[in-house]
């Protein structure tokens, strides 16, 4: 892992010194350490001299032994913490204490939330690593292992040497370079005193330090690399560099030093701030800035290799500093003791932790005395965490607050999700004002008030953000302590390098839903008919947590048609409803909320049937009439539609084009369209609109308008607008309207249309031709199969099959192949004649139709989603690999750590076979945490491969969820969590 800055402080400065390095290439077997003389060196390019050889022996020597402390960092930052988000990366640290096991890194690969990972050493042993420190502000941080984990090499320390950095110094970088065991890079340092470098806003930044610049162009990965010079001393650590540049900034060792000496002694490691950012700014602009000559003149004496001072940037409110400092203001003494550098300060801060320093500092030509109580640096960093509703959240930090000038107080959203998520587009930097009218000052007070919300209960949210202090926020969130039922408080343990975590209260039950009345406007046009269409319409949402099925977590919003008023039963767009575990919600009139639930989905046609309870909502809600014909292009129609913003609009429409369409298909299989008699209408204002209903002038509904999702792509979905004939739903109402439960069985395969001319060339005979030139009256096509479902069955369909006919009738479009509805319980499974042309021949053949089981288990397993492959997943593929299928990996899981994808089947876990949930549930309770399984998978293009995976309980509980088939309630059971194991 490495940073890489976008923001190159003096580019004009920046040295080079390319005249130092010489082009010689020097091979292993060409030279011999122990012996070697000037005539056995191989000449390439210019004449390499005596000391050129001498020196590059010392090099090979020196690397030889560094890269014997040298580590590969492989390590998960768990959850998003300060700004930080959860990540699986690798990086690069060094032993610096042998016998106590400490290992010297950046800040950013350590994270200043929870952390997981291993080294691995040079000879490829690999051994487990817990943060034991991190700095609150520099870029370097320790994580400790056991030396006796090491058993084949000898782990040798490096030492630091701080004062050994000096500009012309050759040095080498010894790490793991972009993902590479092991890199070796040249350069010289060119720079002892530049600015840390800016990664930008709302992320971690090292500050009030001076950094130490070389041109040596090292890359991700190479984060925490020890900067060594011929000698194998340490002069400074790797932390980042330029994109624009082939330039490395390096963090000096001084205050590293200090603190690796507090371990080691078993010291605390106090930092003292007094919440003002200082920049090193050269002599020309502090004498802009008010600079006297005189104290220049002293400077320059007293200091003579340094270029500038220290002024004042950024200082924080009610901070020590507040109101004492203002920004320009030259740094002239702290303590009586002149300033050169960020060292000195940090140094005497530290020092002076809770104690009163006296600081001169010169402001537009005056000196100004004055005092500040140093405040402890550590307790304005947050070491704890809640999470509750699916997001997380700390005290705000000084790394956020020091961005903006502000205190460091408020309740930071570190991980704007669940409840929370309140802004797809901007889900960093969000602060916490109130929450159900309740004010929240800070996270001790929020977990008061979060105590008492009941699950299920919607409440006002103020907000604002860090990077915009003038404008305050105001929404509803939902409260969800049922599918994100966790509320605990994270806490870290600095002696065990794991946050312990205790629950800190239970879901208080939902409140009882209240009935509630509610008025509806009609649709302002002059056709009575349409207007009072607004009486069947409603609102469906949904909130989806869960990535089921491969779908997209998210809270859709789209328009229902009521199609019974007595029962409650609406039919919406399964684009809103793909599985139901999820929340789903009904809204009348934009006045009237209630809960509702999933009855009904039809596996091709994008539509779903939802029932919601009639008694909560007082109002005079119309079940509307229904066409009993299909419509007919070139039909007048009216277009009655919600737009983005679900307000009501309509307009006059015809009908220009029933077309057969499947939806594309997603790289990754999930719940899509097919075999859809798709309506086009000629209407510009039905591509603002992601749903509604398209009726005749008598008010009578022909057809819905949906939206339909697509393919992803640059994290989107693809969504296309069609309209969706009301007959072909018809036969699905009818059984809900008579009490029955309906089932739909389909033949499961994809279906596309052709015309006459490929069809004669696809072997179609003449007199089947006249046939449908005869019977078809709208179009003149013949439907084709263009790929055919996972099957066991020996009769099947094949792709290219042309399709004559159904049970002896003419299929003259897609919708006569929807499927075969039936109430639930009776046979599911019927066989229809298929007479069909196969490479130029007419054959029956008896196909079985399908009946499409929702997915009702899911097992979350070191991170990801493990479930039975859905209808998605056996539309795509020939044949399953297994019946246990990843549709979804965590950001910072051990399952993405060790390589499990998404649309892997896992076939082999401990070499045991895994072919269902129920068997993989059985292995995988035999396996303890914090150890490694063997895992064998297959991609979906029938690659396999292996894994070893260790697990993790702590943070990565293994969880079974299953669906309860006579309540439709979803009972979750934890499997494996870290208390299991400690009993």
């Amino acid at each position: 892992m490495k940073r890489r800055s976008s923001n190159l402080e003096d580019v004009d400065d920046i040295e080079h010194n390319n005249k130092s390095h010489h082009n010689h290439n020097f091979s292993d077997k060409e030279i011999d350490n122990s012996e070697l003389s000037i005539e056995d060196i191989e000449v390439i390019g210019p004449v390499p001299t005596v000391s050129d050889a001498q020196n590059y022996i010392k090099w090979q020597n020196t690397i030889s032994s560094v890269v014997q402390s040298v580590v590969s960092i492989h390590f998960s930052q768990v959850a998003p913490f300060d700004g930080e988000s959860a990540l699986v990366s690798e990086a690069t640290g060094f032993v610096v204490d042998s016998k106590l096991g400490i290992i010297l890194t950046n800040r950013h690969v350590v994270g200043a939330g929870p952390f997981v990972g291993y080294a691995v050493f040079d000879n490829h042993e690999e051994c487990d690593v817990t943060p034991i420190y991190r700095d609150p502000v520099h870029d370097f941080g320790f994580l400790k292992f056991n030396p006796k984990d090491i058993k084949y090499m000898e782990v040798k320390s490096l030492q630091l040497k701080p004062n050994l950095a000096k500009v012309g110094l050759e040095i080498r970088v010894v790490g793991n370079d972009a993902g590479e065991k092991l890199s070796i890079l040249s350069g010289f340092i060119s720079r002892l005193d530049r600015n840390a470098p800016d990664y930008g806003e709302l992320t971690y930044n090292d500050f009030n330090t001076e950094y130490i610049q070389a041109a040596a162009s090292a890359s991700g990965g190479s984060s925490g690399s020890p900067v060594v010079n011929s000698d194998g001393h340490v002069v400074a650590l790797q932390a980042g560099g330029s994109t624009e540049a082939s330039t490395d900034f390096f963090l000096p060792l001084d205050r590293i030093l200090r603190a690796l000496i507090c371990v080691q002694n078993d010291k605390p490691i106090t930092r003292g701030t007094i919440q003002v950012q200082w920049l090193l700014k050269p002599y020309d602009e502090c004498k802009r800035l008010g600079l006297t000559p005189e104290a220049e003149s002293n400077a320059r004496k007293m200091f003579p290799d340094k270029i500038g001072m220290l002024m004042a940037e950024t200082i924080l409110k009610e901070g020590p500093g507040d109101v004492k400092i203002a920004e320009g203001d030259v740094l002239i003494s702290i303590n009586n003791e002149l300033i050169s550098s960020f060292i000195t300060v940090d140094d005497i801060l530290d020092r002076n932790v809770g104690n009163t320093i006296t600081l001169v500092i010169q402001r537009s030509g005056v000196d100004k005395t004055i005092q500040c109580v140093v405040d402890n640096l550590h307790r304005i960093t947050p070491d704890r965490y809640v999470e509750v509703c699916g997001a997380t959240f700390h005290e705000l930090s000084y790394q956020m607050a020091r961005f903006y000038g502000i205190a460091v107080r408020g309740v930071f959203i570190s991980s704007a999700s669940g409840s929370f998520n309140i802004d797809l587009s901007e889900r960093v930097g969000w602060v916490v004002d109130s929450v159900d009218n309740k004010e929240t000052p800070n996270l001790n007070t929020f977990i008061e008030v979060m105590k008492d919300i009941p699950d299920r209960k919607r409440v006002t949210l103020r907000y604002h953000h860090l990077s915009d202090q003038h404008t305050i926020h105001v929404t509803s969130i939902y409260i969800d302590r049922h599918w994100c039922n966790e509320f605990r408080m994270y806490i870290r343990n600095d002696v065990t390098g794991i946050w312990d975590y205790q629950n800190i209260k239970e879901p208080i039950p939902a409140e009882e839903i209240k009935p509630h009345s509610a008025k509806f406007i009609e649709i302002p046009v002059e056709n009575k008919n349409i207007a009072k269409l607004s009486y069947s319409l409603c609102h469906v949402t949904t909130i989806a947590v869960i990535p089921l099925d491969s779908q997209s977590v998210e809270t859709v919003k789209i328009s229902g048609l009521v199609v019974d008023a007595e029962e409650g039963y609406v039919l919406t767009s399964r684009r809103a409803v793909p599985h139901d575990c999820c929340d789903v919600f009904v809204t009348f009139a934009d006045s009237v909320m209630v809960p509702a639930s999933l009855k009904f989905i039809h596996p091709t046609q994008n539509y779903a049937i939802l029932k919601y309870d009639v008694k909560l909502v007082n109002a005079p809600i119309v079940t509307p009439r229904f066409s009993t014909s299909y419509l007919k292009r070139g039909d007048k129609a009216n277009f009655v539609g919600y737009t983005h913003n679900h307000r009501l609009v309509t307009a006059d429409t015809t009908i220009t084009d029933i077309s057969s369409v499947s939806i594309p298909s997603n790289i990754i299989p999930r719940y899509r369209a097919t075999n859809i008699e798709a309506i086009s209408i000629d209407c510009n204002i039905s591509t603002k609109c992601n749903s509604g209903i398209i009726a005749d002038q008598e008010g009578v509904i022909k057809a819905l308008w949906l939206s339909f999702v697509g393919e992803r792509s640059d994290n989107k979905d693809k969504i296309y607008l069609m309209g969706l004939d009301i007959m072909d739903c018809l036969e699905v109402i009818k059984y809900f309207k008579e009490g029955k439960r309906p089932i739909v069985s389909i033949v499961d395969a994809g279906f596309g249309s052709i015309s006459i001319l490929t069809s004669r060339v696809r072997g179609v005979p003449e007199e089947w031709i006249e046939r449908m030139e005869r019977e078809s009256s709208n179009r003149l096509q013949f439907i084709t199969v263009t790929r055919v479902s996972c099957t066991n069955d020996d009769v099947k369909l094949e792709t290219g099959d042309v399709i004559l006919s159904v049970n002896d009738q003419l299929v003259t479009k897609m919708n006569q192949l929807n499927g075969i509805v039936s109430e639930y319980g009776s046979e599911r499974s019927q066989t229809l004649t298929f007479k069909v042309v196969r490479e130029g021949k007419i054959i029956d053949l008896p196909i079985k139709t399908v009946y499409v089981k929702e997915t009702d288990q899911f097992v979350v397993f070191a991170g990801c989603i493990v479930q039975a492959p859905h209808h998605a997943v056996k539309q795509a593929m020939l044949n399953l690999p297994s019946e246990v299928y990843v549709t979804f990996r965590g950001e910072s899981s051990p399952a993405l750590q060790y390589g499990i994808s998404g649309t892997n089947f896992i076939t082999h876990v401990n070499e045991v076979e895994t072919k269902d949930l129920e068997s993989f549930l059985t292995v995988i309770k035999q396996i303890p945490d914090n150890s490694y399984c063997k895992i064998r998978l297959m991609t979906f293009d029938n690659v396999p491969f292996a894994i070893s995976l260790k697990t993790n309980y702590h943070y990565f509980p293994t969880t079974e969820l299953k669906k309860n088939t006579l309540t439709g309630e979803w009972i979750e059971n934890d499997i494996k969590k870290t208390e299991e194991i400690k009993q």
